[in-house]
C-alpha cells in the first residue's frame, strides 16, 4: 500500500521528516513520545475518513469491528506490529497499515466542513444541537448561542455542528439561522464579520432516522472537527420528549468524547408525571452523571431570577425581613403573550382556566378541549422561616397585562398612627419589594410618603430603578446567560433530579384529583383578568392581588 503524507490531516506532519519507509506496507516514525503522540492522531484521522470508519469509544464496550453499518467488513484491522514489541532493530517505533479496498465517498465525508485542525486552531468546544432544524433551534438556541460568540463567551475556534433528520447542507443550515442573528445594540462593531465567522464554524449532519447510526456519524464529525486533540463537547437535545430517551442512550454510548467533559442539555418537560419523570432520570442516571445533566427552564435564566438571592444577601435592609415575621405573601406573576405549558397542587387551592376564543383569535387551543390557558394556585412551605406565608402562583395568557414579576408583600406596621391617612383601603399602605422582567426589567420597592401640601395625607409611591435606564446596556437573553453557565459548569439553575422529584410529589396529587374528576377549565373572556375563581381562591387566603 503506497501512502501519500501529503494528503494526511495537518496533525501528522505533511514533510514526513520524521517518517521513513521500512517496507511497501510499513513505515517508521521518529522522535519523542510527543512527536509520535501527534503524528498517530493524523494517521487515525487519516484511516478513519478514508476507511469512513465509524468510531465509537471502547470505554462503552463496543469494538470498531461491531459498529460499522452498510459497509463491506475492514480486510484487517489497524494493529500494532507484534515483532519486537512494536519496534524495529533500530529501537524506532513502527506501525503495520493493512491492504484496504477503497470505499465510495461517505455523507460524512461530504459535509465534512473546512475547519482548520491545526494544534494552535483546533476548536477547544464542540457544541452539537440536536434538533437544529426545529423552531426553539431557529429562534433561541442559534442566537444565542452567536450573541456568545459575538460577546467573546465562546471560543473563536468554537465547532457548532446542526444535527436533524432533513437532507440539508452546511448552506442551507447557515440561511436558515442566519435571519435570526443580530449584534448587540450597545455594540455592533464588525457585525457583519462576526455574522460570517460563526456562520463557518456551524455545520450539519443529516442523522437520519436510526439513532444510533446517526450518533456514530456525528462523533466522527466532531473528531474530524477537532483535528484529534483535547476538546469538551456540549450536546443540546432539543427534540420532543418521547425521542428523548433513545437518543440521550445511543449518544451516551456513541458520541461522548474521551478527551475532555461531556455535558448534555436537556429541554422540558421532564416527564408527563411523577412516574414518567422517575423513569425517565432512573434511565438519564444510568447513562450520565448527574453533574454532566443540565435540565434547561429558560424562566430560571431570568435576571429577576439571580436578583433575588442577591438582593436578599447582599443588602442589609432586606435580609433580616427575610421571613413570616415581616413577609405578608409573595406573589408569583406569569402573564405571557404566547401559550404557557399547565401546571396542576391541592385542588382546593388551585384554579384552572380557558379564555373563550372567537374564530378571529389565532390561537391553538380547541374549544372542546380542556387544555388550560390559565392556572392559579397557593402554595405553603412547611417550615419555621415560612408557616403560614402563601405563596401565590398566576401564570396565563389572553390576560389583560403581559407581565413577568415577583412581588414580595410586607406585613402592615403594628399600631401604625398613620392608619387613617391612607383612606378606606389599608392594603395601599403595604410595603412591598417589586422584581419585574417584563414589559420593563426593573426593581421596584413600595414605600408610603407624605403627598407635598399643607394637609397630611399619604400616599404610596414606588421607588424606581428602571435597567434601560441606568444601565446603557442590553439585558441578554435567558438562553445566552443559560447555556454560558453550562460552559462554566455552573449548574444552581438547572433542576436536580432531587429537585425535579420534590416538584413531582407536590404536583402529582392534584394531577391526579383533577384527571379522576375530569375537572374543566373554567371560561374567561380574552383581554380579561381570568377566571372569577380566582378572586375566592385570593379572598380564601387573606390576600389580593396588588396590581388588581
Amino acid at each position: 500500500m503506497s501512502v501519500s503524507f501529503s494528503n494526511f490531516p495537518a496533525p501528522f506532519p505533511a514533510t514526513g521528516k520524521n517518517i521513513h519507509t521500512v517496507t511497501s506496507d510499513r513505515f517508521v516514525l521518529y522522535g519523542g513520545s510527543a512527536t509520535i503522540c501527534q503524528s498517530f492522531c493524523g494517521l487515525k484521522l487519516w484511516l478513519l475518513d478514508r476507511l469512513n470508519l465509524k468510531h465509537c469509544s471502547k470505554k462503552h464496550g463496543l469494538s470498531e469491528s461491531k459498529i460499522i453499518k452498510n459497509q463491506d467488513k475492514l480486510d484487517s484491522h489497524l494493529k500494532t506490529s507484534s515483532s519486537n514489541d512494536g519496534r524495529d532493530s533500530e529501537g524506532v517505533s513502527t506501525l503495520s497499515v493493512p491492504n484496504v479496498t477503497k470505499r465510495p465517498t461517505s455523507k460524512l465525508q461530504a459535509h465534512s466542513p473546512n475547519f482548520p485542525v491545526q494544534s494552535d486552531q483546533a476548536p477547544s468546544l464542540c457544541i452539537a444541537v440536536i434538533g437544529a432544524t426545529g423552531e426553539l433551534a431557529r429562534r433561541k438556541i442559534f442566537p444565542a448561542l452567536f450573541a456568545l460568540y459575538y460577546s467573546g463567551f465562546l471560543p473563536e475556534n468554537v465547532g457548532i455542528v446542526g444535527y436533524s433528520r432533513k437532507n440539508l447542507t452546511d448552506e442551507d443550515l447557515r440561511s436558515i439561522i442566519a435571519s435570526t442573528l443580530t449584534c448587540r445594540i450597545d455594540h455592533r462593531e464588525n457585525c457583519g464579520d462576526k455574522i460570517d465567522a460563526f456562520l463557518s464554524r456551524t455545520c450539519y449532519l443529516n442523522g437520519g432516522y436510526d439513532n444510533r447510526e446517526g450518533m456514530l456519524k456525528l462523533s466522527a464529525l466532531m473528531e474530524h472537527i477537532e483535528g484529534g486533540f483535547e476538546a469538551n463537547r456540549i450536546f443540546y437535545l432539543s427534540v420532543p420528549q418521547e425521542a428523548l430517551l433513545d437518543v440521550a442512550s445511543t449518544l451516551a454510548i456513541c458520541a461522548q468524547t474521551q478527551k475532555g467533559w461531556n455535558r448534555i442539555i436537556i429541554e422540558k418537560p421532564f416527564g408527563f408525571d411523577a412516574l414518567s419523570s422517575h423513569w425517565l432520570t432512573k434511565a438519564l442516571l444510568s447513562k450520565f452523571q448527574e453533574k454532566q445533566l443540565y435540565r434547561i427552564d429558560h424562566l430560571l435564566g431570568r435576571n429577576l431570577i439571580e436578583n433575588l438571592t442577591v438582593l436578599r444577601f447582599s443588602n442589609l435592609i432586606f435580609e433580616p425581613l427575610w421571613s413570616r415575621t415581616y413577609i405578608r405573601s409573595i406573589q408569583v406573576i406569569l402573564s405571557e403573550e404566547m401559550g404557557v405549558q399547565s401546571g396542576r397542587l391541592e385542588p382546593s387551592n388551585v384554579i384552572l382556566g380557558q379564555y373563550k376564543a372567537t374564530f378571529d383569535d389565532k390561537v391553538d387551543v380547541k374549544l372542546n378541549s380542556l387544555t388550560p390557558t390559565y392556572f392559579a394556585a397557593v402554595l405553603y412551605i412547611d417550615n419555621a422561616r415560612w408557616d403560614g406565608v402563601p405563596f401565590l402562583i398566576k401564570a396565563g395568557m389572553g390576560l389583560i397585562k403581559h407581565r413577568v414579576e415577583i412581588r414580595i408583600q410586607f406585613r402592615h406596621v403594628p399600631g401604625n398612627i398613620y392608619h387613617d391617612r391612607f383612606g378606606h383601603n389599608i392594603n395601599l399602605a403595604t410595603n412591598e419589594l417589586i422584581l419585574r422582567d417584563v414589559p420593563d426589567e426593573a426593581i421596584l420597592v413600595r414605600v408610603n410618603n407624605k403627598v407635598p401640601g399643607l394637609g397630611l395625607q399619604l400616599d404610596a409611591s414606588e421607588l424606581n430603578l428602571l435597567y434601560k435606564d441606568k444601565y446603557n446596556a442590553e439585558v441578554p437573553d435567558s438562553y445566552e446567560h443559560l447555556l454560558l453557565d453550562v460552559i462554566d459548569g455552573d449548574n444552581h439553575l438547572f433542576m436536580r433530579s432531587d429537585e425535579l422529584t420534590a416538584a413531582w410529589n407536590i404536583l402529582n396529587p392534584v394531577l391526579q384529583e383533577i384527571d379522576k374528576n375530569n375537572i374543566a377549565p373554567e371560561l374567561y373572556e380574552l383581554g380579561g383578568r381570568g377566571p372569577v375563581g380566582a378572586y375566592y381562591l385570593w379572598a380564601k387566603h387573606g390576600v389580593q392581588w396588588t396590581e388588581d
